[in-house]
């Protein structure tokens, strides 16, 4: 399928602990690259210091671990990579490819909802705020390697949008677009609420003369129609002392078969060697 080696990835943000949602992921992109003799790597997107809580890169890395989903090379924190997206974004702004935009949620409301590119109209331009890139890539379309043809929203997708918020932190789409071009990352399994920033990113790979990896967006775990399980919904954290039962429940979610209770390592080797793409349902969130 891919003309290099394959190289997946997780991506967890140090938010809290991983629940049933997050183990989907993660056992989803592991069990992807691991079926195609390929590395799979976890990175910690530590960039939202506001959102962090002390402690939990060290236990997500920990629980991992419990449930034998063990990584290829070092883990990558973000917050190891800010340099790199500074000098990007500097690159930019000396291009005007990108620039300074000072308009509030509630100005771009009155636009309609999305925002029209008026401060990228100014002279002098403005030499504060959030920075806006120049969208002259917009993806209106891609290929997903489960759910097929996914269409975005034409204006959505043209809008000049934010990589570097007004608070001064780093945005998320241009910081994962950056790691996963560093990472060499060649197909980015995760769940189907980052379809439309998959949109995006795929927009900077573009602009920024990347190749872009392949996508594949699994069922979202879901508490009720619309409501995915996440930290921020307090979804309990999944049991490390005791993987087996919820890497069984994982793996019935997407579609595979069933393995022999064991130790998780054993449990994972079979889950692999049993592994079929085709068999994850194609729906955007299972309500459990």
């Amino acid at each position: 399928m891919h003309s290099k080696a394959y190289i997946g990835r997780f991506a967890p943000s140090p938010s809290g602990p991983l629940h049933f949602g997050s183990l989907i992921a993660a056992l989803g992109s592991y069990l992807r690259a691991r079926a195609q003799q390929g590395k799979w790597l976890v990175r910690i997107e530590d960039i939202d210091p506001p959102r962090e809580i002390a402690g939990a890169s060290s236990h997500i890395l920990s629980t991992l671990d419990a449930y034998g989903l063990h990584w290829d090379d070092t883990e990558l924190y973000q917050s190891s990579r800010l340099d790199a997206y500074e000098m990007q974004l500097q690159q930019l702004l000396s291009q005007n490819d990108a620039y300074y935009c000072q308009c509030t949620r509630k100005l771009i409301q009155t636009m309609g909802g999305h925002y029209d590119g008026r401060c990228g109209q100014l002279h002098p331009p403005l030499n504060q705020g959030a920075i806006r890139i120049r969208n002259t890539s917009p993806v209106c379309q891609f290929t997903d390697q489960l759910m097929g043809e996914i269409d975005v929203d034409a204006e959505f997708a043209s809008e000049d949008f934010i990589i570097k918020r007004r608070d001064g932190l780093y945005a998320y789409q241009l910081a994962v677009v950056m790691d996963d071009a560093y990472q060499g990352i060649t197909e980015v399994v995760r769940g189907c609420d980052l379809l439309t920033s998959s949109a995006r990113q795929a927009t900077l790979f573009n602009q920024f003369s990347l190749t872009s990896p392949q996508w594949l967006h699994l069922p979202l775990v879901c508490a009720e129609p619309g409501l995915k399980l996440s930290k921020q919904n307090h979804a309990p954290a999944i049991d490390s002392k005791a993987p087996q039962q919820s890497i069984q429940s994982a793996l019935a979610f997407l579609g595979q078969p069933s393995v022999d209770i064991d130790d998780p390592r054993t449990m994972l080797t079979q889950a692999i060697s049993q592994f079929t793409l085709h068999a994850i349902p194609k729906q955007q969130e299972i309500v459990l």
